[in-house]
């Protein structure tokens, strides 16, 4: 094999522009279904809705994905996983993908045998209180019990807060979410902590609701997003670029009721994203309508965030920086060319 030297790069020849072998791709297409781990039932990200069907924007993901792959965004089989277990279903095999409210990080990124695809979620650490107690910030928890859920980034987070501001704490511990929840609201400790959307979303399920308020400290970094299985890049990429898709949809204004008058553009971008002009959807194992498939199954980034924990919510959480980037917030995609 001819070996071409520039700088301390290497080309191995045409054989090197292979792609990986497409072992998940052709799994998924021959089940006929996608299988997707979740929550075992945050309101706003992954939790059947009054007729059982999941809902969510960790959901949506999943139902993008199914679209773009199988042409059928129902077509995907939902497993409810604990912290402590969704890392082992994915290793496993029992999952394609993973799209569970989950952090990313270095020790996860390095350790597990797994890939982060994206951020679906920008997100933080915080704290719920009731409001009997007269807590406005977080500053104010000096000897506090506090509930936290084990195999969450939670506790190590709460720790480092707790230290680096001289304070004492009690940490109650639990397996499970609604555990957790379960253990504050009877009173088993001050203070609930998790991150924040999900504070949104358990605070709904208390009998009280408006007793409760989600301190405005945010004291972490907590990028949620999907994770796949390390070794198959094509399906690394799939996953990758359904998410990428739906926030560039946004961007160019693509949305669920536009999207089959948009697809008839003639503008240059506009063609690439469709695939009139091109062939991107087939270089990543799909077919060239990949992002109509997407954008008909789910809407765009903003319309998945504004049904699921947004202004049209029960959670009604801000964008913050989950806006675009040319809005103020930090999201963004790389383009679609």
């Amino acid at each position: 094999m001819k070996r071409i030297f520039f700088g301390t790069v290497l080309l191995l020849g045409i054989s090197a522009l292979q792609p990986a072998s497409a072992q998940t791709l052709k799994a998924v297409q021959d089940r006929g279904m996608l299988s997707c781990g979740v929550s075992q039932g945050l309101p706003g990200f992954s939790a059947p809705d009054d007729k059982g069907n999941w809902v969510g924007l960790d959901v949506d993901v999943c139902r993008a994905i199914a679209a773009a792959v199988l042409n059928d965004p129902t077509k995907v089989k939902f497993v409810p996983l604990s912290a402590k277990d969704r890392f082992t279903a994915l290793q496993s095999g029992e999952i394609d993908v993973l799209s569970r409210n989950t952090t990313w990080t270095v020790s996860r990124d390095s350790s597990l045998g797994l890939n982060f695809t994206g951020v679906t979620y920008y997100d933080g650490q915080g704290f719920l209180v009731r409001k009997s107690l007269k807590v406005n910030s977080a500053l104010e928890l000096n000897s506090a019990s506090v509930c936290v859920q084990t195999g969450t980034t939670t506790e190590q987070n709460l720790a480092d807060y707790f230290k680096a501001n001289n304070m004492k704490y009690e940490v109650i511990a639990f397996s499970t979410a609604d555990e957790t929840v379960k253990a504050y609201e009877s009173g088993r400790c001050d203070v609930f902590t998790s991150d924040v959307s999900q504070l949104y979303a358990e605070r709904l399920k208390l009998t009280n609701p408006d007793d409760h308020v989600v301190l405005p400290d945010v004291i972490s970094k907590e990028p949620l997003g999907p994770l796949v299985r390390h070794g198959d890049d094509q399906w690394f990429d799939i996953v990758k670029w359904t998410l990428f898709a739906m926030v560039n949809a946004e961007e160019l204004a693509i949305t669920q009721k536009n999207v089959e008058e948009m697809s008839k553009s003639d503008r240059p971008e506009l063609k690439r994203v469709f695939g009139t002009d091109g062939s991107l959807g087939e270089q990543l194992g799909l077919t060239k309508d990949w992002v109509k498939r997407i954008v008909a199954a789910v809407g765009n980034y903003g319309e998945s965030f504004d049904r699921n924990v947004g202004a049209g919510s029960k959670l009604g959480i801000s964008r913050g920086l989950n806006k675009l980037w040319n809005q103020g917030g930090i999201q963004y995609a790389p383009p679609i060319r």
